[in-house]
């Protein structure tokens, strides 16, 4: 079953996990380290990350490492870009506004 990248990225476990392997890749033990939760709960946020390919496995001897996908990362932001035009378009309609009371008080 393939899921949705906003599925995964909705819960806090693997956003962090996401911030984890931003910075280099890592090994399931070495995620499972920064959280108070059990190896295998770990090992399900990584395998949901990686069938939505956001994270990839890469096999280096007998340890599996996982790397954040910045190809994936890029979809969920270009989706993003539509709202954020909105929200600055916004913001500077409230700029104008706020200019022009402050200057009708003067």
């Amino acid at each position: 079953m393939r899921r949705d990248i906003f599925q995964a990225i909705a819960d806090p476990t693997r956003r962090a996990i996401i911030s984890l392997i931003a910075l280099q890749a890592m090994t399931p033990n070495a995620i499972a380290e920064n959280f108070n939760s059990t190896r295998q709960a770990v090992s399900k946020h990584l395998r949901i990350l990686t069938e939505c390919e956001l994270v990839k496995q890469e096999q280096k001897g007998r340890e599996i490492y996982y790397t954040l996908e910045i190809q994936k990362m890029k979809e969920i932001d270009k989706w993003l870009e539509q709202y954020r035009k909105i929200w600055e378009g916004r913001f500077n309609q409230l700029d104008n506004l706020l200019s022009t009371i402050k200057k009708t008080k003067k």
